[in-house]
């Protein structure tokens, strides 16, 4: 499955829908009109917080845009369903950084959350642009070391730690000094 492709013609049709131009959801998002063209196109894979910003114009909760399925009832995700991967850029100029998302509940309209299941990949990055969007984020460190940068603060996660944050509060999220690290992550967007 090409997640990118589904995202973008997703955007692209929930926009067209609801009689929003390209350059209204962009100056309504704060990003970019070239930006949302990337995405709409498929060239680009946006992190979280420009899809959550998208969302919010849209009117749509962040899962429409990874949807597949339309359960109403539990959606259960099991081991080697979890395979198939989303991978967000950060958009830098610099920095491609990737992080694979595997979604644990795709199959479950409707929901407020989205769990994930994150590989972050080893990286020589040491740049990071902080980011903030409504919500809450709930992160597990199931391998590795993470650093978050929350706000003025900096906190760093081992396995088998979590950290929860108001997601409004400047952000960033990646692995201790560049080494490969897998975290359990839920995040929640109001619609």
């Amino acid at each position: 499955m090409d997640t990118s492709k589904i995202v973008g013609e997703k955007i692209k049709s929930l926009r067209e829908d609801k009689h929003i131009s390209r350059e209204e959801l962009a100056e309504r998002s704060g990003l970019a009109i070239e930006q949302i063209e990337r995405i709409e196109n498929n060239i680009d894979l946006p992190s979280l917080a420009p899809l959550i910003k998208i969302a919010r114009v849209l009117g749509v909760r962040l899962g429409t845009f990874l949807d597949d399925q339309d359960e109403t009832g539990p959606a259960i995700c099991r081991k080697a369903e979890a395979t198939d991967t989303i991978s967000f850029s950060n958009n830098a100029i610099q920095s491609r950084k990737h992080m694979e998302y595997h979604s644990l509940s795709k199959s479950k309209a409707d929901r407020h959350m989205e769990p994930f299941i994150i590989d972050v990949a080893a990286t020589d990055d040491s740049e990071f642009v902080l980011s903030s969007h409504e919500g809450e984020e709930f992160i597990m460190v199931m391998e590795g070391v993470m650093e978050i940068c929350y706000g003025k603060h900096t906190y760093l996660l081992e396995e088998g730690d979590s950290i929860y944050y108001d997601s409004i509060v400047p952000h960033h999220v990646h692995a201790y000094q560049g080494q490969a690290a897998k975290i359990l992550a839920v995040i929640y967007t109001p619609v």
